[in-house]
């Protein structure tokens, strides 16, 4: 029957099509413990994976709070304070993609083992670090450890849960890096305060080492497969996708989709990166906010794009759970409501009014980060999928994350920060059309995905 479906061409059957593809077949190469309803165990893993994106941002962000401590005790220069924030970001951005080949071959248990291990330890070399110079090794292998952490392990948990749940899972995954990054540095700044700088980094490392262990206990291949049996024949399956470089750009970049939606969704963050970074300056010079009130209310701001992330995600997969093409509706809606709110915003007079509307605007800003993972994982073969949200990673970074905050810097040097965040809304609207070119080859290009699969199969 599915057979019949997939190859039928009649408009009225389109979203019939795609919907039993959604619900009764796995993407390229998925194992065969892809099931309608997760199990509880499978719910456990989600939430080690997730407290360790947690420990990854925290042990990220805690050196951001104990910035002025080092700077007394080291006489440190804001360039020295800024490189060892820096090269953590430099060798995530540098490494993602290679490290997440490396762990589609390797095996995504161990890495995330690997991974967490080495930037514990490179988190408690901090909290022990005597100059400048051992800090900024230490951080080195702090920025090694968590490269490709992000998106080996969205990429195992998609593979245990049901396709129906994909954009709750990323867009829930992906908001722990929000929360991360508050936690580490509201608590190792409490850390810092009481005990001393280097308290912080060793809460850390503790925090991460004791999850490691859990997680080390707690999942495995044999586990998550339900048996030896099933773990023999996914290994078995997984030549049929043969890993080398051609293959690899091809299931990466093979259909418009699957493009469309790396470029949308990097579109579409760089107004969250523009708001979050240019937040303090922005409440400090137009609301006359001290900076420390400045940046415990940007932070605010933080937590509701990461709650919007988890919200639109389960939205996403409520509304699409039985018409996938719908799910590139759905990035298009957020990203116009986006644009129009936060448009308005900051064409309101400072206020409360204002603060209002831009918190709405920003609970929207990121809700395409469900729909883009979901549509990324539906539409590339379920053996490079660490690769696959690399690459979704990369996109995030370079169209969005990093571009953002310094082209709306450059424009607020030329006139002003107030009338540069009345035209980044306007990105959104780019990120929408990207989308819409998505959706209108999205019918035949997951047709073409599920026909590969079946010839996989045959």
């Amino acid at each position: 029957m599915f057979r019949r479906a997939i190859t039928s061409g009649d408009d009225a059957g389109e979203e019939n099509t795609l919907a039993m593809h959604y619900v009764d077949a796995p993407t390229l190469g998925a194992p065969v413990t892809s099931i309608d309803k997760p199990r509880v165990y499978a719910w456990l893993v989600f939430a080690l994976t997730f407290g360790l994106l947690l420990s990854d941002y925290m042990s990220r962000q805690v050196l951001n709070a104990v910035f002025p401590l080092l700077k007394a005790e080291w006489a440190l220069s804001d360039t020295q304070l800024g490189s060892l924030s820096g090269i953590v970001a430099l060798l995530v951005g540098v490494l993602t993609f290679p490290l997440s080949v490396m762990a589609d071959r390797w095996g995504r248990v161990r890495s995330i083992l690997l991974m967490a291990t080495l930037w514990s330890l490179a988190t408690l070399a901090c909290g022990i670090a005597t100059s400048y110079g051992q800090m900024l090794t230490a951080r080195f292998f702090v920025g090694l450890g968590e490269a490709a952490y992000g998106s080996v392990g969205i990429a195992l948990i998609i593979s245990i849960f049901p396709p129906y749940l994909r954009s709750t899972l990323t867009g829930a995954f992906m908001a722990g890096g929000a929360f991360g990054s508050v936690v580490g540095m509201a608590v190792g700044g409490v850390f810092a305060a009481r005990f001393g700088w280097r308290s912080a980094f060793v809460a850390m490392a503790i925090f991460g080492a004791a999850l490691v262990v859990t997680y080390a206990l707690t999942v495995n291949e044999r586990r998550l497969r339900g048996s030896h049996a099933a773990a023999a024949d996914l290994r078995n399956r997984r030549p049929g996708f043969n890993l080398s470089l051609r293959n690899l750009f091809a299931g990466l970049f093979s259909s418009t989709s699957v493009i469309c939606a790396y470029i949308g969704s990097g579109l579409q963050l760089f107004i969250m990166a523009a708001v979050i970074a240019w937040m303090p300056s922005y409440l400090n010079r137009y609301y006359a906010m001290t900076p420390d009130k400045a940046g415990v209310t940007a932070a605010a701001f933080v937590l509701i794009g990461a709650i919007g992330m988890v919200v639109c995600g389960v939205v996403t997969d409520r509304v699409c759970r039985h018409s996938p093409p719908r799910k590139f509706a759905m990035a298009m809606a957020y990203c116009l409501t986006t644009a129009i709110i936060l448009g308005v915003a900051f064409q309101l007079e400072p206020g409360v009014k204002q603060l209002a509307v831009i918190g709405v605007g920003m609970f929207l800003a990121a809700g395409t980060c469900g729909p883009a993972g979901a549509m990324v994982a539906n539409l590339t073969p379920t053996p490079i999928h660490a690769t696959a949200f690399a690459t979704l990673t990369l996109a995030n970074n370079l169209l969005g994350l990093a571009p953002g905050p310094l082209l709306t810097g450059m424009l607020a040097d030329q006139v002003g920060l107030q009338d540069a965040f009345k035209v980044i809304p306007l990105m959104a609207l780019l990120a929408s059309l990207a989308f819409w070119f998505g959706r209108a080859n999205y019918a035949q290009d997951i047709a073409r995905v599920q026909n590969q699969a079946l010839a996989t199969e045959a």
